[in-house]
């Protein structure tokens, strides 16, 4: 674990990542990325416990579209902030929060009103689950475009990696 700014300047220089003021929440460090709301690297002290959650989606907004459907889900943004709230729950119930979450990966389809995949729409719905004045901290994170999900309704789905610093 490095436990100096000096030590953690010399591994963001490893690493290729600015020091743009990494954040510290019980000894796990984050190093932002400049201008986008992702972490860019995420230290994890020794002792910690990972919790990996399975892929998560929205639930039906509208219970009278048919099931299985876009119509039943809603857009892309409408989705990403279902599957983030539906994310939120899960870690409540393990007395875990957003700010615990160190990894995201988001799995995106092409929104066929859109012909491509929603980025825009994806990014509104997550920025007001991190990076909030109430909730600063930032996973990394990836986003793919991938051919279908299992849930032909689904344009999204969400795995994180929480930490429980002890």
């Amino acid at each position: 674990m490095v436990k100096t700014m000096a030590g953690a300047a010399a591994l963001a220089a490893v690493l290729g990542v600015g020091m743009a003021s990494p954040t510290r929440a019980a000894d796990i460090v984050r190093y932002p990325a400049d201008h986008f709301p992702i972490a860019t690297a995420i230290e994890v002290p020794p002792g910690a416990s990972t919790i990996y959650l399975s892929g998560t989606g929205a639930q039906p907004v509208n219970k009278s579209a048919k099931s299985m459907t876009l119509a039943a889900y809603g857009d892309t943004e409408t989705q990403v902030r279902g599957a983030l709230t539906q994310i939120q729950g899960q870690l409540a119930k393990l007395k875990l929060t957003m700010g615990d979450v160190v990894q995201m990966h988001i799995y995106m389809v092409a929104d066929p009103k859109l012909g491509k995949i929603d980025f825009p729409g994806m990014m509104k719905a997550y920025t007001e689950f991190f990076g909030t004045k109430a909730q600063p901290n930032l996973p990394t994170r990836s986003a793919f475009e991938v051919a279908h999900l299992a849930n032909p309704g689904w344009l999204v789905e969400i795995e994180v990696t929480a930490v429980r610093a002890h």
